[in-house]
C-alpha cells in the first residue's frame, strides 16, 4: 500500500505543481488503485506513472471545487477508449452525480464499463471484508469532506513448524487453516486454523483530507492514523489568509497531526505563491511542531508503513 501524488497544487495548475489528485495504490491488497480527487489533467499525470487506468476501481471526491473535479470527465472517457471494462465507483458530496452525468452526456461520451456514482454525507461510505472508508464534513466554503481509510486487521502467519509437528504436511489443508477454517484429518482429528496462526497484523489507517480550516473533525478522522494527508495551502505567516479562504497553514496541519497522534504527516495543496525555494521553509515550519513531516511534490510516493500500535 502506498500513496502516489499526481497533483499537489492549489487552485490552478502551475509549472511545478498540477492540481489535486492522489492515488492510493492497493496493488498487493486488491490489485486496484483508488483515486482521491481528480483535478484537471490528472490523466496526463498518470501517463508519467505506472498506473493503469483500468486498475482504477474507485474515485473519492472531497468537494466540488473545480481544481478537484475538472479531470474526471476526461479520465473516465479515456479509460473507456483504452479498453477498460471493469466497473468503477465514484463517491462524492451532493452534486457529483449531476456533474459527471451532464459532462458525459453533453460531450457524447459513451462508457464501455459500468459506472456507479454514490453521493453521501457523513458516515461510512464504503465497507467490505478488507477496508472501511468513513467520511466527515470539514470546514470549507463549500461542503468538503475528509476520508479515513481503515484496513481491517489481517490474520497472522501460518505456523508451519507447528503443523508439521502435528503431522500435517504441506498441501491444500494449509490454505484452509491459514484462512482460519477448521479441518478434519483422515485420522479423525479436527484442527482449528486459529490454533496455528501467529498474532494478527494490525490494519493500517490513512486519512486524506479535503480543503479545510482547522476544525475538530480533522483530528477525529486522523486519530492514531499511520499517515495523514493534510492540505497546507499557506505558510505560517499567512494563517490569517488561510482562515479567510477556508484553508490551513503548515503549522495548523502539524498541530493537528500532533494532537491526533498520527505516525506521519504529508502536506499537499500548496499555493502557487510558494516557489521551489520556499519548500524548505514550509517543511521547517511544520517539522518544528511535528518532526515526521514531508511536503509532497508531484509524483512523490510514500509507503504506508505498518505499525504494531
Amino acid at each position: 500500500m502506498d500513496l502516489l501524488f499526481l497533483g499537489t497544487g492549489a487552485g490552478m495548475p502551475a509549472k511545478a505543481r498540477n492540481v489535486t489528485s492522489v492515488a492510493l495504490r492497493l496493488l498487493e491488497e486488491r490489485q486496484a488503485v483508488w483515486l482521491f480527487d481528480c483535478g484537471e489533467a490528472t490523466q496526463h499525470q498518470i501517463l508519467h506513472t505506472s498506473i493503469k487506468p483500468r486498475k482504477i476501481e474507485k474515485i473519492f471526491i472531497t468537494h466540488m471545487h473545480g481544481d478537484h473535479i475538472y479531470g474526471l470527465p476526461g479520465l473516465l472517457g479515456s479509460r473507456s477508449f483504452q479498453g477498460g471494462e471493469e466497473p468503477i465507483v465514484i463517491y462524492g458530496p451532493p452534486g457529483i452525480k449531476d456533474y459527471v452525468e451532464v459532462s458525459l452526456k453533453l460531450s457524447y461520451t459513451h462508457l464501455k464499463y459500468p459506472l456507479e456514482i454514490v453521493e453521501f454525507e457523513d458516515g461510512t461510505v464504503f465497507e467490505d471484508s478488507q477496508f472501511k472508508v468513513e467520511a466527515k464534513r470539514l470546514s470549507h466554503g463549500v461542503p468538503s469532506y475528509g476520508y479515513r481509510i481503515t484496513e481491517k486487521d489481517l490474520l497472522g502467519m501460518l505456523m508451519v513448524d507447528k503443523l508439521k509437528e502435528a503431522g500435517v504436511q504441506p498441501g491444500p489443508l494449509y490454505k484452509k487453516l491459514k484462512d482460519g477454517e477448521s479441518v478434519t484429518l483422515e485420522d479423525g482429528r479436527t484442527l482449528h486454523g486459529q490454533d496455528f496462526l501467529g498474532a494478527p497484523k494490525k490494519g493500517r489507517v490513512v486519512t486524506i483530507l479535503g480543503d479545510t480550516r482547522t476544525c475538530p473533525q480533522v483530528e477525529e478522522l486522523a486519530a492514531n492514523a499511520d499517515l495523514l494527508v493534510h492540505e497546507s495551502t499557506f505558510g505560517k505567516d499567512d494563517e490569517q489568509l488561510a482562515y479567510e479562504y477556508f484553508h490551513s497553514s503548515t503549522t495548523q496541519a502539524a498541530r493537528a497531526a500532533l494532537n491526533a497522534g498520527v505516525k506521519k504527516l504529508i502536506l499537499t495543496h500548496i499555493s502557487a505563491r510558494y516557489q521551489n525555494e520556499d519548500q524548505h521553509t514550509l517543511l521547517s515550519e511544520a517539522s518544528a511542531i511535528f518532526p515526521n513531516t514531508s511536503v509532497a511534490e508531484d509524483f512523490s510516493c510514500f509507503e504506508v508503513e505498518r505499525h504494531d500500535s
